[in-house]
Parts: structure tokens; sequence; C-alpha cells
């Protein structure tokens, strides 16, 4: 049960996100940069009990930042783009 939990990371809750979501019944995740879209796609259908058509994945570089004369870089990230089935729902906040 664990591993599902060490492949997705967190729901990337933005406008773009948000568009999606009520446009084409797609949610937006941070995962594991190891994982693939196998991987994904089962621990997402574990985990929200839906049934999943596809998985989009997109590796995200880092940016640089500096802080005074010290340069450096936030970390590298994987984000996956999750087609659900029509009439399955993930609700993050439901009761907000």
């Amino acid at each position: 049960m664990f591993e599902e939990y060490k492949i997705i990371r967190r729901p990337i809750i933005t406008e773009k996100g948000s568009t999606l979501k009520d446009d084409n019944n797609q949610i937006v995740f941070e995962v594991d940069r190891g994982s693939n879209k196998p991987e994904i796609k089962k621990a997402i259908e574990k985990l929200f009990k839906v049934t999943v058509l596809s998985v989009q994945t997109q590796n995200r570089k880092g940016k640089p930042k500096r802080l005074g004369r010290f340069v450096g870089r936030r970390k590298h990230w994987k984000k996956a783009i999750v087609t659900l089935k029509q009439g399955d729902r993930v609700d993050f906040f439901e009761g907000v």
C-alpha cells in the first residue's frame, strides 16, 4: 500500500489544472522521477478507485535560484497528467 504513496507525491492545484479537470476530466500530479506510466496508472487507480484512460508525463527542470553571490537550483521533478474515464472524479476540496 505504501508503494502508491511513494509514486504519487502530491496533486498540483493550479488554474490550468482546474481547467483541465473541468474540460477534459484530467488531473495533474507531481510524481516520483523514477516512476513510469504503468506504475503511475496503477497507483492512481488503487488510491482513488477510478479508471485511468491515459497518462502523460513531463520531466521538469528546476529553476536556477540565487541568494546573493550563492547560486543554486531547485530540484528537478516529474509531472503526470492523468486522464480519467468519463464519470469518474477525484475531489480534493469537497467540503470547501
